[in-house]
């Protein structure tokens, strides 16, 4: 059984023999991309921008509901404030 010295030895001989072969792949890689860039004309936004537009999460939102007695306003998402709970929310409604 090898010791604990000799097998901090071969670790450090694994991890320069992975990072050789990181780097060579990534340069291969990169060589890919630039060519397939090239060929179909690609930008960095045809790239990167792919699919739906990211929105920002928690924007802020216009309350659609207030109530009249205490102006407390609810935006219609999330829980129910009590105040609205069981009742109509048609009469909460915000004039647009």
């Amino acid at each position: 059984m090898p010791t604990y010295k000799e097998l901090l030895q071969q670790r450090e001989l694994l991890e320069q023999q992975i990072n050789a072969a990181r780097a060579t792949e990534n340069a291969d890689a990169i060589e890919k991309v630039k060519a397939l860039v090239a060929d179909f004309g690609l930008t960095a936004e045809d790239i990167f921008a792919a699919g739906k537009p990211r929105v920002k999460s928690g924007a802020k939102v216009a309350p659609k509901y207030r109530n009249t007695a205490t102006g407390d306003t609810w935006t219609g998402r999330g829980k129910p404030p009590k105040w609205i709970q069981g009742q109509d929310r048609d009469q909460f409604l915000i004039a647009a």
